[in-house]
Order: structure tokens, then sequence, then C-alpha cells
């Protein structure tokens, strides 16, 4: 039953991915309020869906203008498209204000953008703070071009409009919160964009599921930076007064190992638990200062912000040869990746759930055996059936949470579990907070 029900939450994954592909994204305009909708569906209609309007003051920064585009492409003299937007929405610079004119080669090659050291990809280019128009493609059709007079074309439209994101909350028995983040601005990259918003997606089914919930969490969907700057200040005193931990997902698609992106000072229950999960399940996973920081916990650690939050991914942003370009495709994301990443999310929110701090109800060492907790026969062996649980007594003295129990002794927080229920029901163990 749980195997099968895994193979389909898999498949749903990656399908979803696969419908959310084509779609046009940028940080305002149609592609996210499209992305969102479908994302409600899948989430049974709870995400809140949030329009702030142009120009709106959000900090040092303002909400820019809204951007949406129909078409793009370029045509030879002989009416031949070299490059069409309905091909590939990356060979268009995102935010590109509106053209139609005639140019020659050298005018052309101005306004087009290659990645030289990736000579068969598309790079990922934007302008969104400075108006211009460019095209992509890749290097090596930059350099078959030949001269001739093009015809360039781009149906966009920049207007005064809105900035949209989505919001879910799904309440717990306290008001403290587990916050969840990821973003939805980018065209047509599958582990940088898409991994995120689906991984979180499933994550609030899972979430929603559950009978019984210690904290509340507040899952975003958001546009990358001016997205996340728009959320906090609209809401940033209310999360620092509730939120204990938070994760950015991004980049969480693909198989390869797992990374870790610390909060500014790598000290806050995020990082307690990332590292607790990840060191048990992928202890080969990479580990990277604040300092190598470029997603939203950039915003969420900033001075006078100081939210709890770090961020996992699989392959880092910035750190895999696809990234930001046309090859960050459906073949860099798998099945197992998404699986994977859901997952230890999962465990993460499963220790933050169950991490009190316990303490012994009785002085020195509780005798396991009359309570049926302890082998009645000593023997060379015997012992290592119980280490774990004599190993959390020793150190379950009040000033220790699970986490910092697991870390000492060397066992998951899952397998601890165990032993508390077993502790608990033999009345040698209370709870502290």
């Amino acid at each position: 039953m749980g195997y099968d029900l895994d193979s389909k939450i898999k498949e749903d994954m990656y399908e979803l991915c696969k419908d959310l592909f084509p779609i046009c994204r940028s940080i305002t305009g149609n592609g996210v309020r499209e992305t969102l909708s479908i994302l409600n569906q899948v989430i049974d209609e709870n995400i809140k869906i949030y329009e702030i309007s142009s120009g709106t003051q959000v900090f040092d920064w303002r909400v820019p203008k809204e951007w949406n585009i129909k078409e793009a492409y370029i045509e030879n003299s002989r009416g031949q498209r070299i490059i069409d937007f309905q091909n590939n929405n990356l060979h268009v610079v995102g935010y590109s204000t509106p053209v139609d004119k005639i140019v020659d080669l050298q005018e052309l090659k101005s306004i087009v953008y290659t990645q030289p050291d990736q000579p068969d990809a598309i790079p990922y280019i934007t302008s969104y703070y400075k108006e211009r128009y460019g095209f992509c493609m890749s290097q090596n059709q930059f350099n078959s071009l030949l001269e001739d007079n093009y015809h360039i074309v781009i149906d966009s439209e920049l207007k005064n409009g809105s900035l949209t994101y989505g919001e879910i909350i799904i309440p717990g028995d306290t008001k403290e919160e587990v916050f969840l983040s990821t973003y939805i601005c980018h065209p047509s990259m599958a582990n940088n964009e898409l991994s995120g918003p689906v991984v979180a997606t499933y994550l609030a089914k899972w979430l929603k599921s559950l009978k019984k919930r210690r904290y509340t969490y507040r899952i975003i969907f958001i546009p990358e930076t001016i997205g996340a700057i728009t959320y906090l200040s609209k809401n940033l005193k209310y999360l620092k007064e509730h939120i204990i931990a938070g994760f950015n997902l991004s980049c969480v698609g693909d198989n390869r190992t797992f990374s870790y992106v610390e909060s500014r000072y790598g000290n806050t229950m995020a990082d307690k638990v990332a590292k607790n999960v990840l060191g048990f399940y992928y202890p080969d996973y990479k580990s990277y200062s604040f300092l190598k920081r470029g997603s939203d916990e950039r915003q969420y650690n900033a001075p006078g912000v100081d939210l709890p939050v770090c961020a996992i991914c699989r392959s880092k942003y910035a750190e895999y040869p696809e990234y930001h370009t046309s090859k960050d495709d459906l073949q860099v994301i798998s099945q197992e990746g998404l699986f994977g990443a859901y997952e230890v999310y999962q465990q993460c929110i499963l220790v933050l759930e169950n991490n009190y701090k316990y303490k012994m109800n009785v002085l020195c060492e509780p005798q396991l055996g009359k309570r049926g907790l302890y082998p009645t026969i000593s023997q060379k062996g015997t012992y290592n059936e119980v280490k774990a649980m004599t190993d959390f007594i020793a150190y379950a003295d009040g000033s220790n949470d699970v986490i910092d129990i697991s870390n000492i002794i060397g066992v998951p927080v899952k397998d601890l579990l165990v032993v508390i229920k077993m502790l608990k029901q033999a009345e040698l163990l209370m709870r502290c907070n």
C-alpha cells in the first residue's frame, strides 16, 4: 500500500512539472497566475491569491510594471524564422519591451545574448528594472548568422498591473509556525524553477492529511527576490513573532546529491534540523555558508529581518551546469529526485514536530528489565539491543532536545521516537516543554 502511494506521488509530481514547463513565467504576469491556478487545483483550492499593485513601495523597492508576452521571433529576408518564442520561451530577454522593425546583422548581434561557454545552450537573461528588448540564442546559432536584413518582433506589454503571489496557511495546535517558501518566476527551467513549487505543493497536501499538527504551516509561492521583499513588507512583524523555523525550497528535482545553504549565522532551529536530517540520510550532502547564498534566503536573513530560514536543495542553484540555460529541462529532474526532496522535507517537519526536551522520572539508572525494556538474561551482546535507549536516558536531563540527543548518540530522530514512546509508556519519561 505505502509503496503504491509513494509511486503515485512520484509520478504525479513529475507529471505536474511536465504540465507547468511550457508556461512562460516572469516576476509578474499571467504566467504566474496560470501556474498558481494549476497548483491550486492540486491542493484543492487552498491557495489564497494576492495581487499587489505596480508602484507599491516595499521597503527600498517598488513593485514593477506587469509584463506579458504573446509572441516573439526573428525572421531572415526570406521569411524563415530563425528563432521563435513559441519553440522556447527563453529566446526572449525577460521583460523585453515591444519591438517590430527591420535590422541589419550588426544591429541584430547587439541585441542577442548567448552563453559562450555552453555553445549549444540558450541562456536565461532578464532586464527587470531597465527597459530594453533582446533575444537569446545558442552561441552556435549566433556564429551561423549571415549578412542579411532581419525582421525582429516582440509582441509584449509592459504596463501598470500587479505582482501576484500565493499563500497557504495550514493550522496546527499552536500559533508557532514553520515557514516554507518557494518561487514562481522562471520560464521553462525544470530544476531551478518547477521543482520547488511542485515539491511544496505535495508537502502541503501531506500536511493537510495529518490528523494532528503541533505547528501551523505557512507555505508561500512568490516571484523570487521582489516577491519575498513584498511578502516581508506585508507580514514581517507577524513572521518575526511566530516563525520558529523556515526553509527556502529551490532546485530540488535532480537526482544528484543534496545541498544545504545555512542561515546568516548558521545557528537557527532550521539549520539544526537540516544538518541533522541530511547528516543521517544523505551524509555526502554539500554544505554552503551564507556567503554562497543566492535565492530568497537572502531576504529572510537580511539584518533586521532575521528569520530562522535556511535552504535545502539538491544541486544548488549556480552549482550545476544546466543552471539558467535551456539545458535545465525535464531531463535534468526525475521522479526519484523530486520524491527524495519531498521525503527530506517530510523528515525535517517530523523532527520539528517531535523536538521536545525530556527528563527522566527516576534518579540514577532506571531498572529497565522489570519494565520489559531490557533482556532478563545478561550475555555478551545483549546490551547492544537497548543501547539507543540507554544512551537516550543518559542525556535526557531536561537540557537537551531530541535533536541534541540524536546528534550526541548518533541515532536518527525517527528511531528515537520509538524509544521515547516506550519510555513514556513505562512512565519513566516526562516532557519538559
